[in-house]
């Protein structure tokens, strides 16, 4: 049976115009300099749910909020939450209720850094700095995870390449619909772009080009695709087929698999960017999978 909320999700993504800064390069620019006249709220919903607690701090300019579970008293671990909007939107409702779900679900405290977008963000800074996060809640609560959707996936997945070059192999990285290559040459893309009602090549490209900053667009620390995928911890991807990040999804789990690399590849035919965030039968499913399979990783070994 078809779920209705699904088939309503591509006229809802039309109707409020979620596509604009994604289908042309001139949408893209429009969106940054709205961005920087109008910086965006950030902050949580005023209710989240009743068995979390919410924090926050400014650290090094950014605000970073803890999202920490009233029971159990002593956290499991960590999971450091990378939202995604493509690298110029910021965190969303759906975004931080997912975080929140991670936290009560898992008993693990969830750090949501509030990171600086375009124009004033780049790849190899927010990096470095969630890097940094990820290393320090490491020493606070115990193994910490790396969870990221979308722009928000491109940053997990370099931060926990560059943490593994470190020495520090993070116990899961989990990636919603992520960006992995943002030079959008795979050759699926066009056979998909038709179907996709949200994400769009010229606008998103535009965007990617300019997150890359100092870097190349084919650095690790921009296209994680392009990095050594050797070595990393436990790596889990839910994506859907009508997104045009479908493709490089199924490239980075070929790869993974080729390296013997420990990857679980959930992949929903039919559904849209970020789909365990939307309010459908089948997002519901992925996120509940998602939380659960965070929680295992974290919890130690009986």
């Amino acid at each position: 049976m078809t779920d209705p909320a699904s088939a309503l999700a591509p006229v809802v993504v039309k109707l409020l115009r979620r596509n604009r800064p994604y289908v042309t390069e001139q949408g893209a620019r429009d969106r940054v300099r709205e961005a920087a006249l109008r910086p965006a709220a950030y902050g949580p919903p005023r209710r989240l749910r009743p068995d979390v607690r919410v924090d926050v701090v400014t650290d090094g300019g950014w605000p970073v909020y803890s999202i920490t579970p009233t029971a159990p008293r002593t956290p499991v671990g960590g999971v450091v939450y990378v939202h995604g909007g493509g690298w110029v939107n910021q965190i969303s409702s759906p975004q931080w209720r997912l975080a929140a779900d991670v936290a009560a679900g898992t008993g693990a405290v969830v750090t949501v850094p509030v990171y600086p977008l375009l124009p004033h963000g780049s790849a190899r800074v927010v990096r470095d700095r969630v890097a940094g996060i990820v290393r320090e809640r490491t020493g606070r609560y115990g193994p910490t995870a790396l969870l990221g959707d979308s722009a928000g996936g491109q940053i997990a997945l370099s931060t926990a390449l560059h943490l593994r070059d470190e020495g520090l192999r993070v116990p899961v990285t989990t990636l919603v619909s992520p960006a992995l290559d943002l030079t959008f040459a795979n050759p699926g893309i066009p056979r998909v772009q038709p179907r996709d009602p949200w994400l769009g090549v010229p606008g998103t490209r535009a965007l990617a080009a300019a997150w890359s900053g100092d870097l190349p667009v084919t650095d690790p620390a921009v296209s994680p695709l392009f990095g050594d995928l050797g070595g990393l911890g436990p790596v889990v991807v839910f994506t859907g087929t009508r997104d045009i990040l479908n493709p490089d999804a199924r490239e980075l789990d070929r790869r993974l698999r080729a390296v013997g690399g420990d990857v679980e590849f959930h992949e929903a035919p039919g559904q849209l960017h970020v789909y365990p965030l939307l309010p459908t039968a089948p997002g519901r499913a992925a996120a509940r999978v998602l939380v659960e399979g965070i929680g295992r990783r974290l919890r130690p070994a009986p």
